[in-house]
């Protein structure tokens, strides 16, 4: 990630990819508290803009060959990944013998590092099928591990809450 800082720019504060990297824009007078706050907010903003595009399956493989050599040097080598509507208590669920893996429906729309974390944990299980402490020792090769998992944690504790009735006008 790079910051940028413009003299000419005043107010707005603005962010992009370029390659691997993001770029965010901010005024040069942003204090360094500021710019923290900023960053975090367009970071945010732009993960959110990218969840929105949901992934086909043949998409999918590919997000999870492209995870498996980041993270594994390519040894979990999926057979097919896809969308299921039918999982409804988990995110993900892998059949090592047959080297497939499902995601949950209800992910499309959540951020790409929430995405990514479920392929990276479904992959994990590939290489070793229970959760015992060398699982999770795959699995911290991942760095945002335990901001995705706190993020599907919220969406559990969410859905869990009562709903109100929405009214109009009020």
């Amino acid at each position: 990630m790079e910051v940028r800082r413009s003299a000419r720019r005043s107010r707005t504060v603005s962010a992009y990819r370029e390659g691997d990297r993001t770029i965010v824009l901010i005024p040069a007078r942003m204090s360094e508290a500021e710019e923290r706050r900023w960053v975090t907010v367009m970071l945010d903003k732009l993960a959110a803009q990218e969840s929105r595009r949901v992934l086909g399956d043949s998409e999918l493989t590919e997000r999870a060959e492209q995870l498996s050599a980041q993270y594994f040097n390519g040894s979990a080598r999926p057979t097919s990944v896809r969308w299921v509507t039918n999982q409804n208590t988990r995110w993900g669920s892998c059949t090592p013998a047959e080297g497939s893996i499902r995601l949950s429906h209800r992910l499309q729309g959540m951020p790409e590092y929430v995405v990514d974390y479920v392929l990276v944990h479904e992959l994990a299980h590939l290489l070793v099928p229970g959760h015992g402490p060398r699982f999770w020792r795959l699995l911290e090769a991942y760095p945002r591990t335990e901001r995705a998992r706190g993020y599907l944690e919220g969406v559990v504790a969410a859905d869990r809450l009562p709903h109100l009735p929405v009214t109009r006008g009020e």
